[in-house]
């Protein structure tokens, strides 16, 4: 997507807001100017740091599924007994909303990091399996033999046939993930936290009732999904170069 497509939507989005801050004309819908000149003066005490922090925990979570999820699909994709003996498994847990699990994982990890990122890990953990898992026994038999023909072993194989024609699958995931992850994070931040960016929000919003300020929250974890969201374009744009060859 070009630059100017999403300024121009940037721009798009701004002007309703101001449209509906112009006719609500309340304290809680202020106008773009005033959340943005807020969020600026924020940053230098201490948005950027609850930022970082909920950075920290999904950024985390993200890459802990990624090290599990991706391996264990590749695997499970490329032998047909443990797809047989897995996919069961996978079928039944794979529909059950995670977020049902967020209850139990705190009572089991407490309330700090380990919790959220574990909670991070499960939301991730199945979308990125089930796709790389996917997209791995869907390869070609013929390219398999093919490498297979030169003498390539198991290791070969997961290398420069698996591994490559999955990427796409676990970026795809990834990129699908992000927004449930995001606000998985939030729900997480609510309680039993003094930071984070769902803390500050909620703080900001129901507390203090300093609204300008909660809709600067709004506007970091916003900037917070769309930087993820981005990275994982980046990444496809330099591992995949030949999704985007013609």
């Amino acid at each position: 997507m070009r630059r100017r497509d999403i300024l121009l939507a940037v721009i798009v989005l701004v002007a309703i807001w101001q449209a509906a801050a112009m006719l609500v004309d309340m304290s809680i819908l202020p106008a773009p100017l005033t959340v943005f000149i807020v969020f600026f003066k924020e940053l230098q005490t201490g948005l950027l740091m609850h930022f970082a922090v909920s950075l920290w925990r999904v950024t985390a979570g993200m890459a802990l599924s990624v090290l599990v999820a991706a391996p264990a699909g590749l695997v499970i994709g490329g032998s047909k007994r443990l797809n047989r003996l897995f996919s069961p498994i996978i079928y039944l847990l794979y529909p059950i909303p995670k977020v049902v699990f967020v209850p139990v994982v705190i009572l089991f990890l407490g309330i700090g990091d380990t919790a959220k990122i574990v909670i991070m890990f499960l939301i991730l953990f199945f979308q990125i399996i089930v796709l790389v898992r996917d997209q791995a026994s869907g390869i070609a038999p013929q390219l398999i033999q093919s490498l297979q023909s030169l003498g390539a072993g198991r290791r070969a194989l997961f290398r420069f046939i698996y591994l490559p024609a999955s990427l796409p699958a676990i970026l795809t995931a990834l990129r699908q993930s992000i927004g449930t992850a995001v606000a998985v994070l939030y729900i997480t931040e609510l309680s039993a936290t003094k930071y984070g960016l769902g803390y500050y929000i909620y703080y900001k919003g129901s507390t203090l009732l300093d609204y300008p300020a909660m809709y600067a929250g709004v506007i970091a974890m916003s900037l917070l999904g769309l930087g993820m969201y981005f990275t994982v374009d980046w990444l496809e744009w330099k591992w995949c170069k030949w999704k985007f060859v013609g």
